[in-house]
């Protein structure tokens, strides 16, 4: 819920209200800034990482990085989670200890955490275990050696299909309060929104009973913004115009939208 200035009926700078915490009487929604980082897929994780060959896909994941430490800067009650070590520990090598110094403030202060934590976000369905304990413990060593700080969430939102050695294994015996993910069969999804059971308590481990038990949830569409709210630069989302002197001014409508999209889900 935000509350604006009376400056904006003159198209003024308008500030508005981003203040933490439950509004009572109102529809509360939680809205996550996270990473989903591929390191590897279309393009090389170098590619990736610079931003070249954005004639196969454009990203960049060093401008996410350099972006969202300024844009948490500018305001304290900004958050942000942060997925893929192997993109994280690149980028964090290259910064001077000025800036390695303001990033330890913002984890400190919970602007910025760290999630699932590996060196990406590994499949689950054709990996062996050991990869999958050997490759989160990479990251998570390097969180504590740098941060003194251990994840506690599990974000599985791209593997295609979901192991119990996650639930159990790399999730309830890593310490992890919760895990989510988005990639389920779309009927067991349009089945799970309608009788409202898409958040659970996994237990990934009969015979070790509910200490291998972990709060789960999958996405009720996916991992992306809702329809007509992606604001990327190859989007074509309608921009909230609230500046009361355009012709075009939007915010009800928008508004509207954003209702409906969280009523959806």
């Amino acid at each position: 819920v935000a509350a604006a200035s009376e400056n904006g009926i003159n198209g003024a700078y308008i500030q508005y209200n981003t203040t933490a915490g439950p509004v009572e009487g109102k529809i509360n929604v939680h809205l996550v800034p996270h990473t989903h980082d591929d390191v590897g897929w279309l393009k090389t994780v170098d590619q990736y990482y610079v931003g070249s060959n954005n004639s196969i896909q454009g990203a960049c994941v060093k401008n996410v990085l350099d972006s969202l430490i300024l844009a948490l800067q500018e305001d304290p009650n900004r958050k942000f989670v942060y997925v893929e070590q192997a993109f994280f520990q690149r980028w964090w090598r290259e910064q001077s200890e000025e800036k390695q110094a303001q990033v330890k403030k913002l984890v400190d202060a919970g602007q910025l955490e760290f999630i699932n934590g590996g060196w990406c976000m590994h499949d689950e369905a054709t990996v062996h275990y050991i990869d999958m304990i050997d490759q989160t413990t990479l990251g998570h060593r390097y969180i504590k050696q740098q941060f003194n700080k251990t994840p506690r969430v599990g974000w599985q939102i791209d593997p295609f299909g979901h192991s119990a050695v996650q639930a159990y294994l790399l999730g309830a015996e890593l310490g992890f309060d919760s895990l989510f993910f988005a990639r389920i069969d779309y009927q067991d999804r349009a089945k799970r929104r309608d009788q409202k059971s898409l958040e659970v308590v996994w237990r990934g481990s009969k015979t070790s009973g509910s200490s291998s038990q972990i709060f789960a949830g999958a996405f009720p569409v996916h991992y992306s913004p809702p329809s007509g709210f992606q604001f990327e630069v190859n989007d074509d989302s309608s921009p909230i115009q609230d500046d009361v002197l355009l012709f075009d001014y939007n915010v009800d409508q928008r508004i509207n939208d954003f209702v409906n999209a969280a009523m959806i889900q």
